[in-house]
């Protein structure tokens, strides 16, 4: 692990596994190339992350791109969360652009640079499936975090991330079925997706308490934006947690509370509600 500036930049212990096969197999310059393309890919999130005013505190390396941990403390929009999450693929765009310029003047090795341009491919358009915690399961995400409330957002992105990530293991797996052997690295990706998102959902509360704790921002983007404040409408009798899993990300909200006769008895703004959940 290393520190640059201020960001700790780390191996994730599959990349490592894949670097002492690589040393082993004489392909230490093709994983040093992959090293190199994912780091730059990741330097692309960096980058946005920064731009965007949110802190990175630390970058994990994995063979196919990596895990940015970022301090959301209600900076991070949704359309801000793309626009990081499209950064990385961005970057292999660019260098695979580069890499057929340098084809097209016939400047450098021409095989070198085949294998360049197709890692880049391989790295971009694998990072673009909606799978958490892909580049493509964050930009799914955060777009339906536009249409539904949040808690429903990460519980439901999460499933099915789970569950893409069981058919990956399985595909990874099909060949046995006939005989030949397995997809190893597929495997190995299908596994740590799978690990990954498994807890990604056991933290879920956790990062549904960090969400309304960080709900501050929102209401001072309403006063600033003269934004209309979203209705939530609900009984005496709903429980004060099912109605916190009603907010959504970009919105702040007013909670209409009826009686059983159907009349509004009492308009409450999102900050009592999430006063008193907290018991303060």
């Amino acid at each position: 692990m290393i520190r640059l500036c201020g960001i700790e930049l780390s191996l994730h212990p599959l990349f490592v596994l894949i670097l002492m096969v690589s040393v082993l197999t004489g392909q230490f310059l093709e994983l040093l190339t992959l090293f190199l393309i994912v780091f730059i890919h990741e330097l692309g999130h960096v980058c946005a992350a920064l731009l965007a005013g949110i802190n990175v505190r630390s970058v994990e390396l994995l063979p196919f791109g990596g895990v940015a941990v970022i301090e959301d403390h209600g900076r991070l929009t949704a359309v801000r969360e793309i626009g990081i999450a499209l950064a990385g693929p961005l970057q292999n765009g660019i260098m695979i652009l580069m890499a057929l310029a340098l084809k097209q003047v016939e400047y450098g090795n021409i095989a070198y640079l085949d294998y360049f341009i197709g890692a880049n491919a391989m790295i971009a358009l694998f990072n673009l499936l909606p799978v958490l915690p892909l580049d493509g399961g964050k930009i799914l995400q955060a777009a339906l975090s536009l249409l539904l409330p949040y808690y429903y957002t990460l519980l439901w992105t999460g499933r099915v991330s789970i569950a893409a990530s069981l058919l990956v293991i399985g595909y990874a797996l099909l060949p046995l079925g006939n005989g030949d052997g397995l997809r190893l690295n597929l495997l190995m990706i299908g596994a740590f997706l799978l690990y990954s998102n498994w807890t990604d959902q056991r933290n879920l509360p956790y990062r549904f308490v960090g969400f309304l704790m960080n709900r501050e921002r929102i209401y001072e983007r309403y006063l600033v934006a003269e934004n209309i404040a979203r209705p939530i409408v609900a009984s005496l009798a709903k429980p004060l947690d099912e109605i916190l899993r009603l907010f959504k990300r970009n919105h702040y909200h007013y909670i209409y509370v009826m009686n059983n006769d159907r009349d509004i008895v009492a308009v409450v703004p999102e900050q009592r509600l999430i006063a008193s959940y907290f018991g303060k």
